[in-house]
């Protein structure tokens, strides 16, 4: 029996470096745009508890004051920058408890609601 002997072959590397240099910035531009939704969702986020925070306010200074104070955040907050929705309005005694929503697009994940809430009334003492 007699070993037979296959002649080896030279192996060429050219354009490994084109590949993996591809393949990298690739990755960091991936990486890059799911940083960027982050930020923007938590940006929305941000504007939507400012906004639940406010509607708030405006809500429990109306209550007390004897008006409708869901009607009064309502009216606030349609003139607010990046269009918060106001999800839900509950009185809980004095307090006004108040959900807001805030739409972000997210590329293509679609869009989304960044949501908040906030609860204002007169302080007890």
């Amino acid at each position: 029996m007699s070993l037979r002997v296959l002649p080896m072959r030279r192996r060429n590397d050219e354009g490994f470096s084109t590949i993996t240099g591809a393949a990298v910035i690739a990755a960091l531009a991936s990486v890059l745009v799911g940083v960027l939704y982050v930020g923007v969702a938590v940006v929305a986020r941000h504007r939507a508890q400012s906004a639940a925070d406010l509607g708030a306010l405006a809500a429990a200074s109306a209550h007390v004051l004897g008006d409708d104070g869901c009607a009064a955040a309502k009216e606030l907050l349609a003139s607010a920058d990046g269009r918060p929705r106001i999800t839900s309005c509950t009185v809980d005694g004095q307090d006004v408890v108040l959900r807001v929503a805030v739409s972000v697009r997210l590329g293509g994940l679609g869009v989304r609601d960044a949501v908040a809430a906030a609860r204002a009334g007169p302080v007890e003492e």
